[in-house]
């Protein structure tokens, strides 16, 4: 039996299809800008959500640190938000390689940072305080999409005090679907994104950041000094060409199945469900009861993210259909029967 994966929408495997466009890929060396399918990847991003220029780097983690380290210098501050991925899940890069200070602040529940709280961060100039250079918002943020109000004002906002607006737009396609507006309305009120193709949208590898000329020809060597230089990467890129081709209005789809399945588990005794966000689920079930769960769906073929808390993330994607959800219901249902 085929398992039914929900620990993330990162596990999804490339499609015959994709295949075969990565097989016909035309490539040349990258590192001297030589790979053609790698070229037209980056400046059809670039093209796609209003920017100047675009760098195909391995992961989204790369993406942002090239960016924040593109924006800031030595001894400079970004503005991100407490349980953001680029600062709570990228290994502290910013700090580690860029010298950069985070200086988080507390999300609000649809995921946006509070505008006042920002703004009394922002450190004065004084040569006590680091410099306050960037505010950096991610898009959507566990499966919430921020809202269209909130990206104006944040935009207005950072101009107003002249801070730089980055977006990890990790699932940026997922917002837009969900917005039911391109993704290009969402990326325009910001200075740089970052756009991962390896999540919902199925290709096996590669993140893309898109800016200005300058920002991504920074970003161009910081990707080199951090080991992130490609070859022969057009196979790759191939694949992201073939996902933003094919992949991207199918996203509804994960949403509607997320949405199935958090139907089918609300109704179950024992489960408490405490949110449905775009292709993400959260529920909560008794803690002492977590290993013995996960035991029972591995028995039947499903998979998810046990940690230590009670809280767990379902994530559907390319790979999980309208039986998986079913299987997933049912395997619930038996356990918490029992």
């Amino acid at each position: 039996m085929d398992w039914v994966d929900l620990r993330s929408d990162t596990v999804t495997r490339p499609t015959p299809a994709m295949r075969a466009a990565m097989l016909d890929a035309d490539v040349g060396d990258d590192v001297y800008g030589e790979d053609p399918t790698v070229n037209a990847l980056q400046q059809r991003l670039a093209n796609d959500l209003g920017f100047e220029a675009g760098l195909f780097v391995p992961s989204g983690t790369q993406s942002n640190l090239l960016a924040l380290m593109s924006h800031c210098e030595r001894g400079d501050e970004y503005i991100v938000g407490a349980d953001a991925h680029t600062y709570k899940f990228e290994g502290g890069g910013a700090a580690v390689l860029g010298s950069i200070q985070p200086q988080p602040i507390a999300h609000d529940a649809d995921g946006s940072l509070p505008l006042d709280k920002v703004a009394a961060a922002i450190k004065p100039i004084d040569p006590h305080f680091a410099r306050t250079r960037l505010l950096a918002l991610e898009n959507t943020w566990h499966g919430r999409v921020l809202p269209a109000d909130y990206l104006r004002a944040a935009h207005h906002f950072a101009r107003e005090r002249g801070l730089a607006l980055h977006l990890d737009g990790a699932r940026l396609y997922n917002a837009a679907v969900a917005s039911g507006v391109p993704a290009r309305d969402i990326a325009r009120h910001f200075d740089s994104v970052s756009v991962c193709l390896s999540k919902g949208l199925g290709a096996p590898v590669g993140s893309v950041l898109v800016g200005s000329a300058a920002l991504i020809e920074k970003a161009r060597r910081w990707r080199k000094v951090t080991g992130g230089g490609w070859r022969q990467a057009g196979m790759l890129a191939a694949a992201c060409m073939y996902a933003l081709d094919h992949h991207v209005a199918r996203l509804a789809d994960d949403h509607a199945r997320a949405a199935r399945l958090a139907d089918g588990l609300r109704e179950i005794p024992g489960i408490t469900l405490l949110g449905l966000h775009t292709n993400m689920v959260f529920v909560d079930v008794p803690a002492d009861r977590l290993r013995e769960l996960d035991a029972h769906l591995r028995a039947a073929s499903v998979r998810i993210s046990i940690g230590y808390l009670p809280t767990l993330r379902l994530v559907t994607h390319l790979d999980v259909d309208d039986a998986g959800v079913a299987r997933v219901i049912e395997a619930f249902k038996t356990f918490f029967a029992a």
